[in-house]
């Protein structure tokens, strides 16, 4: 059920961040959120017109028949799958731009929606939804940040901003991939429960992969091979392709981020992880809440919305 603001709070709008499994919104007065409420209607799991019933079963106590509020929403809800495809914002650009954002036919009269936009690249192509949205926010909270910014998560994010704009980025399909090797390949039968990460296996593994990436499918098999012919422990072959996973993947950014800090814009364990490979490798990085980042960037799009009123 979504908090209730508190009587002596007007809601001045409503912040929303609409995955793939999840949504999330925030009640927001002027720039500081007064209420949130979390929901498993994903984009993944709704039809095109079940979108506004989710929305209004989320955010109902927070609406009001006297004005209109306005509903500012980012992540798969823009998808081709998701409410209304918003299209994408080539780069270079800023992360958020409020002509390129969208606003959505609602049937209540309480709701204005207006959706993000995405990135994308054309050499090599590459797209991005709802990370663009995090960038926006940590330009928010560290105004005049230049960098390479990482967004672990099944597909990671890789991009350089300059100048308040975001420069050029990659995806690496990472998790991915490890959930796909861990549950679907051979490799399923080496594999232990999810657990604590042992970490000098992870910390050795992400150094054999970023030392000689171009072995990764073989080095991916002797995970395989060890439980076989030497009894390898099977928690330590999780670890193992964690590492050898994130080890790849840092290897082909290698030149991107040994010249200096990392932000890593999450807080969970895939994060840490990253933030341990990169220290595995002689790198320097730093976390960044995504959370935080995520209601900072919606923050930003609604002011450019205010000020291109």
């Amino acid at each position: 059920m979504p908090e209730t603001a508190s009587s002596a709070e007007r809601v001045d709008w409503i912040a929303v961040d609409w995955g793939t499994s999840n949504l999330r919104a925030w009640a927001m007065a002027d720039d500081r959120a007064v209420a949130t409420v979390s929901a498993p209607t994903g984009m993944g799991g709704l039809e095109r017109h079940q979108f506004e019933p989710a929305l209004l079963a989320a955010t109902e106590p927070w609406l009001s028949a006297e004005r209109p509020i306005d509903v500012v929403a980012c992540g798969m809800v823009g998808a081709r799958q998701g409410w209304q495809e918003v299209p994408y914002l080539a780069v270079p650009t800023q992360p958020v731009v409020a002509s390129a954002m969208q606003q959505v036919s609602t049937s209540d009269p309480r709701l204005t929606v207006r959706i993000v936009h995405g990135l994308s690249q054309m050499d090599p192509a590459d797209v991005m939804r709802g990370e663009e949205t995090q960038i926006a926010g940590l330009l928010g909270l560290e105004q005049g940040f230049t960098g390479m910014v990482c967004l672990p998560g099944t597909h990671s994010k890789w991009a350089r901003v300059e100048a308040g704009e975001v420069q050029s980025f990659r995806t690496f399909m990472t998790g991915e991939l490890f959930a796909l090797l861990a549950k679907q390949s051979v490799l399923r039968h080496s594999m232990g429960e999810d657990g604590t990460l042992h970490d000098t296996v992870f910390d050795n593994a992400v150094r054999v992969a970023a030392e000689t990436p171009a072995d990764l499918t073989a080095l991916l098999f002797g995970i395989r091979a060890s439980g076989l012919v030497a009894d390898a422990d099977n928690e330590d072959a999780r670890s193992r392709l964690s590492g050898l996973l994130i080890g790849a993947e840092l290897a082909a950014m290698q030149q991107e981020w040994s010249g200096g800090d990392v932000v890593l814009i999450g807080a969970d364990q895939l994060a840490e992880r990253y933030l341990r490979a990169l220290h595995a490798l002689g790198g320097t990085a730093r976390m960044v809440d995504a959370q935080a980042c995520t209601l900072a960037g919606l923050v930003a799009a609604r002011h450019q919305l205010l000020e291109a009123r």
